[in-house]
């Protein structure tokens, strides 16, 4: 891999910041409501020690971010990129969340697209897992350009397997509406 996984990316509003070890109680303050994690295959991850254990596997997968609303400094939620693969040319984003007041205001488009006009300068095509129960993030991508590709059981870091659906995005395909 001759790239980097977490870089520093940023719009005139927010940025995505490699997440550190120190920034776990800002992350967590974020990921405590319950109801941010209704829809997602963890619906346990707003328990502090649950969410420890997510936040563990963010940062071994030394592609996770926090991200920051530039204008006030505040940490909105999180994603990452994880399990590229050189032999297909692919990589995946996921493992996103944002507090319940960052919802319904546009945001979360502009972070996927500022991470898919990185990634694609590397990649031809980008993966998603997304929880088959977790409507709201399949509406989401499907309006960025993602298509639904298959289902699969997906093992999360020191959580039980779960179901999963697999989007894709080819890097031709993205919708720039």
């Amino acid at each position: 891999m001759n790239f980097s996984i977490q870089p520093v990316l940023e719009n005139e509003e927010y940025q995505l910041i490699p997440l550190q070890q120190g920034d776990f109680e800002s992350l967590y303050e974020v990921a405590s409501d319950p109801k941010v994690w209704e829809q997602h295959p963890n619906k346990n991850r707003y328990k502090r020690e649950v969410f420890e254990n997510f936040f563990q596997g963010a940062m071994e997968s030394k592609g996770a971010f926090k991200i920051i609303k530039k204008a006030t400094g505040n940490v909105l939620g999180s994603t990452r990129f994880y399990d590229f693969d050189e032999s297909k040319n692919s990589i995946f984003i996921g493992y996103t969340f944002y507090g319940t007041n960052s919802w319904g205001k546009g945001i979360n488009p502009q972070i996927k697209r500022m991470m898919l006009d990185y990634i694609f300068q590397f990649v031809d095509t980008v993966h998603f897992h997304i929880g088959k129960e977790n409507t709201r993030s399949q509406i989401a991508l499907e309006r960025l350009g993602g298509k639904k590709v298959g289902e699969e059981e997906v093992a999360y870091f020191g959580e039980p397997t779960r179901t999963n659906f697999l989007y894709e995005i080819k890097k031709n395909n993205l919708n720039v509406d």
